[in-house]
């Protein structure tokens, strides 16, 4: 019997301390509360800057460089269109001719069907199959020859306003 009265003065005890932890004011605030949620005022008014106008400008895709390609040396010079060297304008970009020859990796070499390829790796990690006669680097380089443990290519690029043809080599485990 005594361990029952004694739960529940423990019981009363805890009840009577719960009770003084409430607050007077409480009645008070959710008044105000009510108050403001009925009548909330007036919304600020936000002094915003003038925006300026923007400036237009047109683009005509044929007749300028890509805006969002870098500028290269060549495309400030008058570029010679005449010639047996000049790269044809309209030959399709290959993928690897987007990659300077120093970011692409020659990773392996193989011969399928009695014909030599390359395995080149670009910067973004991609392994691309190539063979003689393909494309890669910026200045128009084609590939010319596959060997066990390099490929040659020569390029097509433009010094002293004329165009001039340069052979490159990649070796296995090397860049250009």
């Amino acid at each position: 019997m005594t361990r029952l009265s004694a739960r529940y003065a423990f019981l009363a005890l805890g009840m009577g301390l719960l009770s003084g932890c409430v607050d007077p004011e409480l009645r008070q605030l959710e008044q105000q509360l009510v108050e403001v949620r009925a009548n909330p005022g007036e919304v600020p008014q936000l002094d915003l800057p003038d925006i300026p106008p923007i400036e237009r400008v047109s683009y005509a895709g044929n007749e300028d460089r890509s805006p969002f390609m870098p500028r290269r040396m060549q495309d400030q010079r008058e570029v010679p269109e005449a010639g047996d060297l000049a790269p044809p304008p309209d030959r399709p970009r290959e993928p690897l001719e987007a990659y300077d020859l120093a970011e692409l990796d020659l990773v392996g070499t193989l011969t399928v069907g009695g014909k030599p390829s390359a395995l080149v790796r670009g910067p973004d990690g991609k392994v691309h199959r190539v063979t003689i006669g393909d494309y890669m680097g910026l200045d128009h380089g084609r590939i010319v020859s596959i060997t066990e443990a390099s490929l040659v290519l020569v390029e097509t690029v433009l010094e002293s306003n004329a165009w001039q043809e340069r052979s490159r080599q990649i070796a296995l485990g090397e860049g250009a």
